[in-house]
């Protein structure tokens, strides 16, 4: 079945909300109206509706008009089944010894590989985007060099494939894998499951290091904590108190342009900066708590 999409952009937050308000009252109404900032530094945002019939052309100019917006695009969007699409597009991620397929891709694991399955439902925390990649190199790295933890924990886990990398690895240690998302929590756990890790990593809703069971395992030897500028500047002292003395830290989530201010902010705290890579415009930082 062919749907359809209208989009727009204007300037001001203000008239964009208020145009995304008018187009609920469009008929044929659209399914959804979604409204965004367009993240470029220009101001402007973006109006868009989907539809499930063709939208009144007509309507919309007179929306656009009202609200200062510019033409609408108007733009058939044919039935994909997305799942298989994907599975299409995401060939398997090999990062060191670590290797990150999907069950379709099952005949492709190497026999001396670390296997970690990763469905392409599973949109964050696949393996393909430059932040997990970094991560999974950077811990490649450190395992050559002789890591070897006893207590482990992935902050912001999402699909949990650090942490089943982790525990994969490094047979003995205790590994903990935490989210503020508790649809995040529930899909780590699947994904144990159909790796077969049952119970080999405990999963956790947390927000941070804010939760009872994160507190009875501290200090960690390793931490993960993949997720984004802000959260990751905001941690820095509960993360930095959390590793044990010559612990390590991977950090990610990460834009380039912002990897100074996060990287001040843990070696301000006494933390040293060991490695710092680039994958796109990605950048993973591995510090390390002084011994």
């Amino acid at each position: 079945m062919t749907t359809y999409t209208a989009l727009t952009t204007l300037p001001g937050r203000a008239q964009a909300e208020a145009l995304g308000a008018a187009m609920e009252r469009l008929d044929p109404e659209p399914t959804g109206v979604g409204v965004f900032e367009i993240e470029d530094g220009s101001g402007l945002w973006e109006v868009g509706g989907y539809f499930l019939d063709a939208p009144d052309d007509t309507a919309l100019a007179v929306l656009a008009a009202a609200f200062g917006a510019g033409d609408f695009v108007v733009s058939e969007v044919p039935e994909t089944d997305w799942v298989a699409h994907v599975r299409r597009e995401l060939a398997p991620v090999e990062a060191g010894r670590f290797f990150v397929y999907g069950s379709h891709d099952a005949d492709k694991v190497p026999a001396d590989a670390v296997p970690l399955l990763i469905e392409a439902a599973m949109a964050f925390g696949t393996g393909h985007h430059g932040t997990t990649l970094g991560c999974l190199r950077a811990l490649d790295m450190l395992i050559t060099d002789g890591l070897v933890p006893d207590r482990v924990a992935d902050i912001g886990c999402g699909t949990a494939v650090l942490a089943m990398a982790a525990a994969r690895v490094f047979d003995d240690a205790q590994v903990l894998a935490s989210d503020i998302d508790p649809v995040a929590v529930e899909v780590a756990e699947a994904n144990l499951a159909a790796n077969d890790m049952a119970g080999a990593v405990l999963c956790v809703e947390a927000a941070g290091f804010d939760a009872p069971q994160i507190a009875a395992r501290a200090p960690f030897d390793l931490i993960f904590a993949n997720i984004l500028k802000g959260p990751l500047i905001a941690l820095a002292p509960d993360l930095t108190d959390a590793l044990a003395p010559g612990g390590h830290a991977i950090l990610s989530g990460i834009l380039a342009e912002q990897a100074d201010a996060v990287s001040a902010a843990y070696t301000d705290l006494g933390n040293s900066l060991l490695r710092r890579d680039q994958i796109g415009d990605w950048v993973t930082l591995v510090l390390q708590r002084p011994a």
